[in-house]
C-alpha cells in the first residue's frame, strides 16, 4: 500500500490504517518526543497525546512536503504547548544573550548516553531551545514564535544551556582522568 493511500485511509478512520501508520512511524516520533520531554514516562505520554492530534488533523495534510516532517512538526509542537502555559522567571541576561556562545569541546569521547542525559537535565526552556536550535537547525525567530518568546530570550536560553553542558562536560572529563598518586 502507498503512503498515499495508508494516509487516505487513516483519514476515513481505518483502525487498520492507523495502526500500520503508528507502526511505520513510532520509532522516529518517539525519538523526537524523548529529545523534548523531560524524561522517558513524560515522553510516552507526548508520543500518545501527539499521535491523537496527527490522526485527528491527518485530513489538513495536503501532500505538500514531507508527511514525516508533518507528523514530527506536530509532535514538537504539542511537546512545546505544555510549556507555554507555564510561568517562567525572565531567563535572558544580557551578558550571556549571544547565540555563538560555543561549547568547545576537547575530549570527543564523551559517550553520547551522557550527552543525552545532560541535555535532558536542562531546564525545560534551555533543553527546548537546545534541541530546536542545535539539534534540527531551527532559527532563533521560528524558536521565538514557537515558545512564545523573544528571539533575544531564544538566544540567551540557547548561551546558558550551552555553558551548562560546557560546565557538565568539563566535569565529565576531569572526574574521568586517571588519579595522579
Amino acid at each position: 500500500m502507498s503512503l498515499e493511500q495508508l494516509i487516505n485511509d487513516c483519514r476515513n478512520n481505518d483502525r487498520k490504517a492507523q495502526e500500520q501508520l503508528y507502526k511505520l512511524y513510532k520509532s522516529k516520533l518517539f525519538a523526537v518526543c524523548l529529545k523534548y520531554s523531560r524524561n522517558y514516562a513524560e515522553a510516552e505520554d507526548n508520543f500518545q497525546d501527539g499521535f491523537v492530534i496527527i490522526f485527528n488533523k491527518i485530513g489538513q495534510f495536503n501532500f505538500k512536503g514531507s508527511f514525516e516532517g508533518w507528523m514530527k512538526r506536530i509532535m514538537v509542537n504539542n511537546v512545546l504547548q505544555q510549556y507555554r502555559n507555564i510561568t517562567y522567571l525572565d531567563m535572558v541576561n544580557k551578558d550571556i544573550a549571544d547565540e555563538d556562545a560555543e561549547v568547545e569541546m576537547e575530549d570527543e569521547n564523551v559517550p553520547l548516553d551522557f550527552l543525552m542525559k545532560i541535555i535532558q537535565e536542562l531546564p525545560d526552556r534551555y533543553r527546548l531551545v537546545f534541541n530546536l536550535y542545535v539539534i534540527d537547525g531551527y532559527p532563533h525567530k521560528e524558536i521565538a514564535e514557537m515558545m512564545g518568546i523573544t528571539v533575544g530570550t531564544s538566544k540567551s536560553n540557547l548561551a546558558r544551556a550551552r555553558l551548562i553542558l560546557k560546565e557538565k562536560i568539563d566535569n565529565y572529563n576531569i572526574h574521568k582522568l586517571p588519579s595522579a598518586k
